[in-house]
């Protein structure tokens, strides 16, 4: 039976950072590796507020990107 390995975890936050000339908004992302494989969603959550105060563009997407491998 195949198992799952979780190798890693990043924090990536969307921003709005303007509209363009059609008047579609443009987005923006910062990365952040070696999140702590533990951390939940309230706490990533919590960590993007926190960091978003810190920028001047409007925070509009959280994710969370997991990293596993497959070992047979």
């Amino acid at each position: 039976m195949a198992m799952e390995l979780l190798l890693g975890t990043k924090l990536r936050l969307v921003f709005e950072a303007g509209i363009d000339d059609e008047g579609k908004p443009l987005y923006k992302a910062k990365t952040f590796s070696n999140v702590k494989k533990e951390a939940t969603a309230d706490q990533l959550f919590q960590a993007a507020q926190a960091i978003s105060f810190l920028c001047k563009d409007t925070l509009n997407k959280v994710e969370r990107n997991d990293s596993t491998e497959i070992l047979a």
